[in-house]
């Protein structure tokens, strides 16, 4: 019913649009369907500017952010543009990568090389340590593996608008990354606190960035009311086991803490695709596939509303140049 509609909204604006002609449709087609995908074949021809900004913001959880890739992977499919990317946690590891130029084949492919042990020194003696001392353990290689697949490239120099959010754990404030360099923001906005060394950046002290905010959806430059803000975010639930595990009970903390403001982040958002991954834990990055395949059939369930909304924006911007 809900696809049905969105495409019977496609047609309708077709049809009202001025700038964006009516086909001649043949009798043995689905007209609603030829309809929108002539009219979607016109936005895509669109410059920012004519059309909405399209903003995507890609919040924390985890192995169960890696479902923005299989987002990703539809948006680019269904021809929907991505002028701009926030992101946090994970969310801001995938935006890098893709803000990059890295396509979406070849993060999927980044992925089996990725887990704990790549990514930082959680190794058995490492832990130990962790245990018997006050020592935290360091994320620095992930910095390192970022910067081995972006190079070491600063914010003005990737391909699409990118912003990435931390948490200085000293004075609990937000911090937003637009500049400097890209590998050690994304490190510092996926950095775990209380088992991870906080990233020393410029007089900072910075930890995760789902902390205060997992959805920043008030980040985005956005200079024009009629642009469009896409949140995305997993939902599922799942339990973590032995939560007397020191690791596994502190990401369960962070994730209520995270529960307790994500719903009045939602609001900042004018269209949300939360991924199902079901039971899948922000630890499980065994489970990625699973993950990258639940990002792809949410975006495909969302695609028709999606279109449906950045075209009714044109009409609407169309009717409020007309009236001045």
């Amino acid at each position: 019913m809900r696809r049905n509609k969105a495409l019977a909204l496609i047609f309708a604006l077709l049809v009202a649009a001025p700038a964006v002609a009516q086909p001649v449709l043949p009798t043995n087609v689905d007209k609603d369907r030829l309809g929108a995908e002539a009219a979607w074949r016109s936005v895509r021809e669109m410059k920012p500017g004519q059309r909405p900004r399209v903003v995507l913001v890609l919040g924390g959880g985890g192995a169960r952010g890696l479902a923005h890739i299989g987002v990703l992977r539809v948006l680019e499919e269904e021809g929907i543009p991505i002028d701009e990317i926030v992101g946090v946690s994970v969310g801001a590891m995938v935006g890098a990568l893709y803000s990059s130029g890295l396509s979406v084949d070849k993060i999927e492919l980044l992925t089996h090389d990725i887990g704990w042990q790549s990514l930082t020194d959680f190794s058995h003696s490492a832990m130990l340590k962790l245990v018997i001392s006050d020592e935290l353990l360091s994320s620095k290689r992930m910095e390192d593996y970022l910067a081995q697949q972006i190079g070491r490239k600063h914010f003005s120099d990737l391909n699409i608008p990118f912003s990435c959010v931390a948490t200085d754990i000293r004075t609990g404030e937000r911090v937003v990354f637009k500049e400097g360099p890209v590998a050690v923001a994304t490190r510092a906005s996926a950095t775990i606190p209380a088992i991870f060394k906080p990233v020393e950046y410029r007089q900072r002290l910075l930890v995760d960035g789902g902390l205060v905010d997992n959805l920043p959806t008030d980040v985005p430059n956005r200079p024009g009311e009629w642009d469009i803000i896409i949140g995305v975010l997993p939902i599922g639930e799942y339990t973590l086991g032995d939560t007397t595990n020191v690791f596994r009970s502190l990401v369960r903390a962070i994730d209520i803490q995270k529960d307790i403001i994500i719903e009045e982040k939602k609001k900042g958002a004018d269209f949300m695709i939360e991924p199902d991954v079901g039971d899948v834990s922000p630890v499980d990055l065994g489970r990625g596939a699973e993950c990258i395949e639940a990002g792809t059939v949410a975006a495909r369930k969302s695609a028709l509303n999606l279109k449906a909304l950045i075209l009714s924006r044109i009409q609407e911007h169309r009717k409020q140049a007309a009236a001045r």
